[in-house]
């Protein structure tokens, strides 16, 4: 283990299960990788043991947060009334959760995009005078027009990309469809926002699309989530804001160094969620490759890994994959390497250790499906095709009975009943409430960690 000074900046640690042997000939390498980041100025902490840490360091690195929170003000926000109060008092609640010195601003979403406070094409400095005025101008917030939720978004990016601080965090809110403008149109604008702040997205109501939420929250590395009664909303506000003041650190990325003849498969983040990484590589020098991880507090998240590598005969070993968790240098030199783990393949003739699964991969894979299962199962319903639907949904009340997930299992009641919950067995419900529905919906990502 290594030994690094106590620094008041977060400390990173990457732990790797796996199973390293294979059959002879075997050429798929899986292993699951836990990140953990303490301290911060707020913990403290050692690395854990077993595990390589380093604080984060380095003149220059850009410190404190900005925050654009982003309300939908179309039409629909009229019904009812109380919908627009709401959106109000949550945007308020999340004002009063703002630390001193954090920058932010407020925008009101339609077809078009406006700055509701400071309103002056820049960011506020959170005090107790700019948290007020901007209790004030939410009076100014009221429902009319479309919704183009591309265009918040890309003013939300030129808001937060003229601060010059560590983390850039949105906050989106919407109650419909994305109508005003096209699917390429908000797609492009993921894009362009992509690596330059993450945003939490929420859908308040039913009458929003679930799929669109939960992409934007996946493409900027945020969380996705239902509110279907309104006068929830300053409750889950304040806790998101909450979430963004805990964060220290942004633009953490996992590299992937492979041998020759190695190759990632894929790359999943599967712990607290299932975020599918693996389209976002971006080349990092001759065989490795950043994944994206977003802001970091005081937290733990956990990587599926999946390597094929070269066949070998018995008694051969190799790396299969060097783990690194890097931080760039924003003066653009060498970027920072704050842990590292490896993964190994060694075959064998032992058909007992090669066919061993290891226990957090075992676990994770089922989550990943217990994910699509539920996707496909309420796809298939939606469509009709209900011996379909009640084959997947009763496979995902199978491998959440056997996860543990209990909150899965109590969304999936809603959904069908359960005859036998360790055979997968069920009946689709004749009456499904919307909300019902898009919760489960929302929420089929969310997972629950593996019990070490």
């Amino acid at each position: 283990m290594a030994n690094f000074s106590k620094s008041n900046a977060p400390r990173f640690s990457v732990e790797v299960y796996q199973n390293e042997f294979l059959p002879e000939g075997g050429r798929e390498v899986n292993a699951i990788v836990t990140v953990t980041s303490t301290g911060g100025g707020t913990t403290g902490g050692d690395p854990l043991p077993g595990t390589a840490s380093a604080p984060l360091s380095g003149p220059g690195r850009a410190t404190g947060a900005a925050v654009v929170i982003m309300v939908d003000c179309s039409g629909s926000m009229d019904y009812p009334p109380t919908k627009m109060r709401n959106a109000r008092d949550a945007t308020a609640a999340a004002i009063d959760t703002l630390r001193d010195g954090t920058s932010f601003a407020v925008i009101g979403g339609t077809h078009v995009a406006k700055e509701v406070y400071p309103a002056n094409g820049g960011l506020a400095v959170a005090d107790a005078r700019t948290r007020a005025r901007a209790k004030e101008a939410l009076r100014s917030l009221a429902a009319g027009g479309g919704t183009a939720v591309g265009t918040w978004l890309r003013l939300a990016d030129r808001l937060l990309g003229a601060a010059d601080v560590a983390i850039r965090h949105g906050i989106l809110l919407t109650d419909g469809r994305n109508e005003h403008e096209t699917p390429e149109d908000l797609r492009a604008a993921l894009e362009s926002c992509a690596g330059r702040f993450t945003c939490d997205a929420r859908g308040v109501g039913t009458d929003w699309e679930v799929k669109e939420v939960t992409g934007i929250a996946s493409a900027l590395l945020g969380t996705a989530d239902i509110v279907a009664d309104p006068a929830e909303l300053a409750t889950d506000f304040r806790q998101m804001m909450e979430n963004a003041m805990g964060k220290e650190v942004a633009d953490i990325a996992l590299r992937l160094w492979t041998p020759v003849g190695a190759e990632i498969a894929f790359m999943k983040q599967v712990a607290p969620s299932v975020v599918d990484l693996t389209g976002r590589r971006t080349e990092a020098g001759p065989r490795a490759g950043d994944y994206p991880t977003g802001s970091w507090g005081d937290e733990s998240r956990d990587y599926h890994v999946c390597i094929r590598v070269p066949a070998a005969g018995t008694g051969q070993e190799m790396l299969a994959c060097r783990v690194s968790l890097v931080l760039p240098d924003p003066a653009g030199g060498a970027p920072q390497t704050l842990s590292q783990g490896l993964v190994r393949a060694v075959w064998t003739d032992d058909a007992a250790a090669s066919t061993s699964i290891n226990p957090q991969v075992a676990h994770y894979t089922g989550q990943a499906e217990l994910a699509q299962v539920i996707q496909q199962g309420l796809d298939a319903r939606k469509s009709g095709d209900f011996d379909s639907a009640t084959a997947k949904l009763g496979r995902a009340v199978q491998l959440a009975s056997v996860s543990g997930n209990e909150d899965t299992a109590k969304l999936l009641s809603k959904v069908v009943d359960v005859v036998d919950a360790a055979n997968g067995t069920v009946r689709l419900k004749a009456k499904v409430a919307e909300a019902d529905s898009m919760t489960l919906e929302t929420r089929s990502t969310k997972t629950v960690r593996v019990k070490r």
